[in-house]
């Protein structure tokens, strides 16, 4: 009994240290910029003003916006193309299909900051500077997705691909009919997955963007952050308050997914 509460006691005091900073995130935005120098960590007189002045700023709910079409688009795109991927390595067979497929992970070995000034060439010559294009199409092919969604596939039995074979089935229609609904908790890390790390990039929109028509909010926090010499630090976590709750509610309602989708290709590689 005494082990259980000690291990008890041990995971809420980890609990605590993970979600401080953003605690204190939610609690500093109801102080005042007097407050949070001070060194408080509860707000004397709550306030939600800065949140007002947060979209009065700068135009974050245009920032906001920007940031789900972005990630949403990827989210999608990454999908299509990497389950497509994935099934063209299981199930139809080709020459190379081995070393293609080792080619696609030995580029995960690559840092990403290696390949930001090619695709940057790329989108400009293609004219996708300042357009959702260029935020989001370089990021459709993912090797970590097509691997994860390859191991699962894996694990779906040859039979019932060839018994469907057998039976007329187009391989196209085997894909959207048998494999798609078996693959349900893995699309769904996959896509919680891609939506979050698009949400969070920072370099890439600052590249490919320069008016704000197509800003993300990471861009939109850092242009708070640098307006002005004595930065309202209440209105700096008003803002990442409203950033950060999207994706702790995605992360809220699809751990279960993220679980059950990375584990579903341990069976078989």
């Amino acid at each position: 009994m005494m082990k259980k509460i000690i291990l008890y006691i041990l995971l809420i005091a980890s609990a605590l240290a993970i979600f401080f900073p953003i605690l204190y995130a939610f609690s500093a935005s109801l102080m005042s910029t007097r407050e949070i120098f001070s060194g408080a960590l509860i707000p004397a007189s709550p306030s939600v003003e800065s949140y007002g002045q947060a979209f009065n700023r700068v135009p974050l709910l245009q920032f906001l916006t920007n940031s789900f079409i972005v990630s949403f688009v990827v989210m999608i795109g990454q999908l299509i193309v990497c389950s497509l991927a994935a099934y063209a390595f299981v199930f139809i067979p080709f020459k190379g299909r081995g070393m293609i497929f080792a080619l696609f992970i030995s580029t995960m070995l690559i840092p990403w900051e290696a390949t930001v000034i090619p695709n940057y060439f790329t989108i400009l010559n293609l004219g996708w500077v300042n357009t959702y294009q260029g935020l989001t199409v370089p990021f459709f092919a993912l090797a970590f997705g097509i691997f994860l969604l390859r191991q699962h596939f894996l694990t779906i039995p040859k039979e019932i691909f060839e018994s469907a074979q057998m039976d007329g089935c187009s391989r196209f229609r085997f894909y959207w009919n048998f494999v798609l609904p078996l693959s349900k908790s893995t699309l769904s890390a996959l896509g919680i997955y891609g939506f979050l790390t698009t949400w969070n990039m920072y370099l890439w929109p600052l590249l490919v963007t320069s008016n704000n028509d197509v800003r993300t909010v990471q861009i939109g926090l850092k242009m708070m952050i640098a307006q002005e010499s004595s930065t309202s630090w209440n209105m700096v976590m008003a803002a990442v308050v409203m950033i950060l709750l999207p994706t702790l509610l995605l992360l809220f309602f699809g751990l279960k997914h993220i679980r059950k989708g990375l584990m579903a290709g341990a069976i078989k590689g």
